[in-house]
């Protein structure tokens, strides 16, 4: 059984990527564009370049979207890990020490998880894996044309 799940992990990790990434990025497009509920679920938008709430949702949408398609992921986990500690911590936890009583279960969830995509990488279906295995190939291609021949 443990090597079929082995087998199945990057699988299963791709599709987790996919799907906090996906969420994510809905946050920040309710956020900037009013969609889906809009800001805090009333149907606003956050006003452009107010702190923290317009750069939170920036860095949900771009940072969900790039980790959703697995582009640049463990770099956009990072920010979006931070982005969501700052928060946690910052909006959520002066209001009460447990996610549960301060609504911040969201965001710890968030920072969490974002924080394991940065260890684990990308996964399985990830731009990231296919543009690399095409730059290996094209390197390994150009080695072949400069090596020369032996006679």
């Amino acid at each position: 059984m443990s090597g079929r799940l082995d087998s199945a992990q990057p699988y299963a990790l791709g599709l987790f990527r996919i799907v906090v990434g996906l969420l994510f990025a809905c946050h920040g497009a309710a956020s900037l564009f009013g969609v889906l509920g809009g800001a805090s679920g009333t149907g606003g938008t956050v006003e452009a370049g107010t702190w923290p709430g317009w750069y939170a949702a920036v860095i949900q949408l771009v940072g969900g979207s790039l980790v959703m398609l697995g582009l640049g992921t463990r770099a956009a986990a990072i920010v979006s890990s931070g982005s969501m500690a700052y928060a946690y911590f910052k909006v959520h936890q002066p209001g009460a020490l447990w996610p549960m009583e301060n609504g911040g279960e969201a965001s710890a969830m968030f920072c969490w998880a974002f924080l394991l995509l940065a260890f684990t990488g990308s996964g399985a279906f990830g731009l990231d894996r296919l543009f690399s295995r095409r730059s290996a190939e094209q390197e390994k291609a150009a080695t072949e044309r400069q090596t020369p021949v032996a006679a």
